[in-house]
């Protein structure tokens, strides 16, 4: 089919002008009318003062295309999509107003036919003209289409034969590859089909255009002696017949066409003189039945002496597209000459002319949407058809890795419902399904390849029907991956399983954030806190994207207790404290027992965040009007303030004086957090511990979600390093799970 040139002005507005035209046409057209008929009152005003890029008429180009579907026996429907397939290119939204006016089916053929016209545009004038894959993707790109729709490919076959028709009409040139195309692609996929009589106008045509010289010089070689071969073939025509049924064989015998590119492909490929063609005389006997064909060849070859050589039996062995004839050459007992004479039945004649066209009953009523079928028979044919069209692109593929490596290895499998999906040579029932659909892949258990039960490895092979056996949900196997188990050879299905292993690990990380998070919500009893609000405060766009981090321990709580308890305010430069230089002694050991090196009579304070005791390893900071606060070198609070305000940090050591005998020893409240399964006297055999160890305890705070006990115990302890024991026996408890200092 010819690329549509685009009208000269803006396309009718879907808006406006296209409702009207539904409307008129609904109203000027009856009911009862066909969809031929209002197919083309609809087309009309969008396609009759338009052109193609040949330069025919748009409108007439389309009447030509309906005539030769109708010869080739299309049905009315599919000759009412020539005239929607031209109107789409004037429509802002032809699927849509197509739709409206003539139904989903057809909206879909035009705009599937449509675009198939633009691909093939485009690899045609992106490839050298003698680059074999141009053909070959040219054949895949029919493949694939024919497998939603075989009107597509009928009808890109009416119009390329139509645009030939055209040039050669006009006498305008055609672009070489054009011509080419024609002559490889569209000619062997009319032969594919079996629509011999297409095919043979196709070849014709399309050799006149690519070697014009050959072609007017075999035609002048036929012209020569028309009438001497003509009377010739006459007489015989009418003896063989009247003999046939004198035999009573009733046979209907006519003279066949002289077809120049197979005459000029004999005398090339057997290197023959064109008198030595044989099928330049030929006849083509029709019979009602098969017994009749063999009764015909009997007397033929009694009544003529057969060249045995070239005798072919098509009827006990079909051609792959499923011609049937008997072929043989005799030569004649007056003059000597080679006869070539076909026998068949008219039901072999029809699918010779006619091909897939001549039983594919496409019915508006009856098609099931857009890539359905609407019987057994259709679909076992449209098995039978796609098998050959595999087995075209096949034999190309192979022929021309052998010549140039120019291919990536493919194969074509179909599915249950006849349509075809492109996969890499060595793909197996995994990669068919991921490629189907995502989910179909993930729920796949098993596969029937042609009806048998395979493994899930298997190697598939063009042509072949796939269908996979699946659970209700389902997840992949990790074994898939293995590359020496062989179970995924696409890039494109690895990495989909790929993706949804990694869904799942990314899923168990956050859920373990979250849990994390919440816990540490609920100890600080905080669980009030939105969870998003505190992911956006910590530098994060959302929640999910803070209990990852935590959850992969890339972000630390402290982090978040930071938050939840907010730093003292900043202090202005006047406001810090006037540092003495040290008098006498170089240290001395104020109140709490903390020693400031440097510092004479300087007040301190131990933080409340984070509680220090002896021996943990301490730090300073001063304060406004409370002196020197006294942290642990490891509380996140002191980090934040210490980068702040780094000039404000002192050095400071645990100073504790020699004891007398009457003096108490100093004590430090802890925190103690204990996490544990809930249960009754739980706190009763914790406080126990705590009481049994001699360690006071000056506060307690429990909380109790869904079963887990939060306890935080404040204790007072002289040496931090006694504590880890007592935690120890702490964490001992039944139901306990964890016993920490905070």
């Amino acid at each position: 089919m010819k690329t549509l040139a685009p009208p000269p002005g803006p396309p009718l507005n879907t808006a406006e002008a296209v409702p009207q035209l539904i409307a008129a046409t609904a109203h000027t057209l009856p009911e009862q009318l066909n969809a031929l008929v209002r197919a083309r009152a609809f087309a009309e005003p969008l396609i009759a003062s338009e052109a193609l890029d040949s330069g025919e008429n748009t409108l007439a180009h389309a009447d030509a295309v309906a005539a030769i579907l109708k010869t080739i026996g299309g049905s009315e429907a599919m000759q009412a999509a020539s005239y929607l397939v031209y109107s789409c290119v004037h429509l802002n939204k032809p699927e849509e107003v197509i739709t409206k006016a003539f139904g989903a089916n057809f909206a879909a053929l035009a705009v599937e036919t449509t675009k198939l016209v633009r691909v093939q545009q485009q690899a045609r004038g992106a490839q050298a003209l003698d680059d074999p894959a141009l053909q070959t993707e040219n054949v895949r790109k029919m493949l694939l289409a024919f497998s939603r729709d075989l009107r597509v490919v009928m009808l890109r076959l009416a119009s390329r034969l139509q645009t030939l028709r055209f040039h050669a009409a006009t006498k305008l040139p055609m672009s070489p590859s054009l011509a080419r195309e024609s002559l490889q692609v569209f000619a062997q996929l009319a032969n594919r089909l079996g629509i011999w009589q297409v095919k043979w106008e196709l070849e014709d045509l399309s050799f006149r255009f690519l070697e014009p010289d050959t072609y007017k010089e075999v035609a002048r070689l036929l012209d020569e002696k028309r009438g001497e071969r003509e009377v010739y073939m006459e007489q015989l025509r009418a003896r063989l017949e009247s003999d046939l049924r004198a035999r009573s064989i009733s046979a209907s015998v006519q003279g066949r066409p002289k077809h120049i590119y197979s005459i000029v492909k004999k005398m090339r490929g057997k290197s023959l003189n064109f008198d030595q063609v044989y099928d330049i005389r030929a006849l083509r006997v029709v019979v009602p039945t098969v017994k009749d064909c063999y009764a015909a060849l009997s007397w033929v070859h009694q009544r003529f002496a057969p060249i045995v050589e070239e005798f072919d039996d098509y009827i006990a062995k079909p051609k792959a597209n499923g011609y049937q004839s008997l072929h043989t050459i005799v030569r004649d007992d007056l003059n000597g000459k080679p006869i070539e004479i076909q026998i068949r039945t008219q039901a072999m004649h029809e699918h010779a002319e006619h091909g897939v066209a001549a039983h594919w009953a496409y019915k508006e009523a009856g098609t099931k949407g857009y890539a359905g079928v609407a019987a057994t028979g259709e679909y076992d044919a449209k098995i039978a058809v796609l098998r050959q069209l595999l087995a075209w692109e096949r034999d190309l593929a192979g022929h021309a890795q052998k010549s140039n490596g120019l291919f990536e290895d493919r194969i074509y499998v179909l599915t249950p419902e006849a349509a075809v999906v492109d996969l890499p040579q060595g793909a197996t029932p995994v990669d068919f399904a991921y490629t189907v659909h995502t989910s179909l892949g993930h729920r796949c258990r098993g596969a029937k390849v042609d009806g048998v039960m395979v493994p899930l490895n298997t190697a598939l092979q063009n042509g072949q029907t796939v269908e996979i056996v699946t659970v209700k949900e389902g997840r992949p196997s990790r074994d898939w991956l293995n590359a020496e188990l062989g179970y995924l050879t696409s890039n494109r299905a690895k990495a989909k399983v790929r993706a949804w292993f990694n869904a799942q690990a990314t899923h168990e990380t956050v859920a373990r954030g979250r849990e994390a998070v919440e816990r540490l919500l609920q100890r600080e009893g905080k669980t009030a806190v939105k969870l998003d609000d505190l992911a956006v405060q910590l530098g994060f766009k959302s929640a999910e994207a803070l209990f990852e981090v935590v959850g992969k321990d890339e972000f630390s709580l402290r982090n978040i207790e930071t938050v939840l308890r907010p730093a003292e305010p900043p202090q202005n430069d006047d406001d810090y404290l006037l540092l003495k230089k040290p008098r006498g002694n170089e240290s001395s050991s104020p109140k709490g027992g903390v020693l400031v090196v440097g510092i004479d009579s300087l007040m301190t304070q131990l933080a409340k965040c984070c509680k220090p005791a002896p021996p943990d390893d301490i730090r300073g900071f001063v304060t406004r009007g409370k002196g020197v606060s006294v942290h642990r070198a490891d509380c996140s609070n002191f980090r934040e303030m210490a980068a702040k305000n780094g000039e404000r940090v002192i050095d400071v050591d645990w100073g504790l004086p020699k004891a007398r005998a009457t003096d108490k020893p100093a004590v430090y409240p802890v925190d103690v957090a204990v996490e544990a399964a809930d249960r009754q006297g739980l706190l009763r055999d914790i406080s126990e511990v705590f009481a049994r160890e001699k360690t006071n305890v000056i506060g307690v705070q429990t909380q109790s979600v869904k079963g887990t006990a939060w306890m935080t115990f404040t204790v007072e302890v002289a040496d931090s390093g006694r504590l880890n024991k007592v935690l120890g026996i702490v964490a001992g408890v039944q139901g306990v799970r964890s016993a920490r200092r905070r």
